[in-house]
């Protein structure tokens, strides 16, 4: 059991060759089953789909449940938000045989793994410029893309009925995007309160994530390395000294000098 642990902790945690490719297959689990649960969000359950849910569903506990075997603080791990996420998507995709709402709005949250998995970014940053020089960019975007979608199902759950199918779920982005970007149309309206509401919070943090989006891009590309003295994260990607106190920066690059 001790070599299964330092086996499983490895894989997870370590930088070897196999750990890596470990870690971008999880990486391609998770883009996979987001996007099996967008485009699904607006069908109608069948034997066959509920039965890929379960199983979706054990697969995903089991990847939760190695990442608290090996944590080293298991509270702390416990309260991270994508492990949260994904005890939530869990419990939908398990339970969902046994209720009769749906809650496959929730599942779109598995998105958020894609976020804030530190491994995942250690791996990025290190492997990949692009990603370095645009990360801010990069995830404001993913958080507007999860953002989007979730609030998209959770429109369609609550003002469509499924036999609405794919087109309902157009309406629902449809309604989605023109309200995050207060264009307006009014061709769909919310009527009840709670309908209200939900549009209300969907203009104010979706435009919040529009703009830091917008900013991410348009501002000026710096990258993040932490320097040893003053912990200043963020410099010029040419930098050699820390602009605030001055201290050398080793900066790992792909050995362009800009020369």
């Amino acid at each position: 059991m001790e070599e299964l642990h330092r086996t499983v902790r490895l894989l997870y945690t370590g930088q070897s060759q196999r750990a890596r490719r470990f870690r971008y297959g999880l990486i391609v689990f998770d883009a996979v089953t987001i996007a099996y649960f967008i485009a699904t969000a607006a069908l109608p359950a069948t034997p066959a789909m509920t039965a890929l849910n379960i199983g979706l569903g054990l697969l995903i506990l089991l990847d939760v449940a190695a990442r608290l075997w090996i944590s080293d603080n298991l509270r702390r791990e416990l309260t991270r938000i994508y492990t949260l996420t994904d005890l939530v998507v869990v419990l939908s995709l398990l339970l969902a045989p046994f209720i009769t709402e749906s809650f496959a709005f929730l599942r779109v949250l598995r998105a958020l793994r894609l976020i804030h998995a530190y491994h995942l970014l250690r791996d990025l940053r290190r492997e990949s410029l692009f990603f370095r020089l645009h990360e801010d960019a990069i995830l404001a975007a993913v958080n507007l893309f999860v953002f989007i979608f979730m609030t998209t199902s959770l429109v369609f759950v609550l003002t469509f009925d499924e036999s609405a199918g794919i087109t309902g779920y157009v309406d629902a982005l449809y309604f989605t995007v023109a309200t995050l970007t207060t264009t307006g149309f009014g061709d769909i309206t919310m009527t009840t309160t709670g309908g209200k509401l939900l549009a209300v919070f969907i203009m104010v943090v979706g435009v919040a994530l529009f703009v830091q989006l917008a900013r991410a891009i348009f501002q000026p590309s710096k990258i993040k390395h932490k320097c040893p003295e003053c912990g200043l994260n963020r410099h010029e990607t040419d930098a050699i000294h820390c602009k605030h106190c001055g201290e050398p920066l080793k900066i790992e690059t792909e050995g362009d000098t800009g020369t």
